[in-house]
């Protein structure tokens, strides 16, 4: 694959998980009564941001009636609103609000990814979806590479499954493995690795994740990558 764009189309005809394509489609067809009027995505959620972005910022996976009914990453649910919102705060998205993929949303140098592409039951892939995915964030990520200084990884799982996936696109990774925290910041070649508490309701309704937590680690990631930010 040559671009971004091939990749985000092969990502979305994807059909390698038998479990995730039934409940991706399912909840499709079902859909949530407050989404009773919408036409689900109900596809794998391909990454979302410009071709030469320097930061890049990967999460878990899409939710069943956020990116899986819109058909973009971190879109139309409380996870993205927070998301958004903070990116917007430090100058890195064009609003603070994404609700649909033709919202007008654009993202500043900032690419949005997850090892995960499929929406999975009660937000829990298994390991084995995690290593059948990883081909399109190892993919994507080699892609990336020359314009890539920074990446933001949300959450422990996103941890675990991106360090394989540096190491298979060419990066050099330390032995033993990067323990994940928040604040964890780990030199790669000629790229920074940055640990973030996942953007869940879990982690902002409790306090774990403040929005102001979340402003630094971005506005810090941007920083290295040589991004505007305020």
């Amino acid at each position: 694959m040559d671009s971004l764009a091939e990749l985000d189309q092969r990502i979305a005809g994807c059909g390698a998980c038998p479990r995730l394509v039934e409940w991706r489609e399912e909840v499709g067809r079902v859909r949530r009564a407050a989404f009773q009027d919408w036409t689900y995505w109900a596809r794998p959620v391909p990454g979302f941001g410009p071709a030469d972005a320097s930061l890049l910022v990967v999460g878990l996976a899409p939710a069943a009636h956020g990116g899986n009914r819109t058909g973009r990453m971190f879109t139309g649910d409380r996870s993205g609103d927070v998301l958004y919102q903070a990116m917007y705060d430090v100058g890195l998205a064009s609003q603070p609000t994404s609700v649909s993929a033709d919202d007008g949303l654009a993202l500043h140098g900032v690419r949005v990814t997850a090892p995960v592409h499929c929406a999975p039951p009660e937000n829990k892939p298994t390991p084995g979806e995690r290593d059948t995915c990883r081909p399109w964030l190892v993919q994507e990520l080699k892609l990336l590479r020359p314009t890539l200084r920074a990446v933001v990884v949300l959450g422990a799982f996103g941890w675990q499954a991106a360090l394989p996936a540096f190491a298979e696109a060419g990066w050099t990774v330390p032995r033993p493995r990067p323990v994940f925290g928040h604040g964890t910041r780990v030199p790669l070649d000629g790229l920074d690795l940055f640990g973030c508490f996942h953007v869940s309701q879990r982690n902002t309704f409790t306090g774990k994740l403040t929005p102001e937590m979340l402003r630094d680690v971005l506005r810090t990631a941007g920083e290295a990558a040589g991004l505007p930010v305020k």
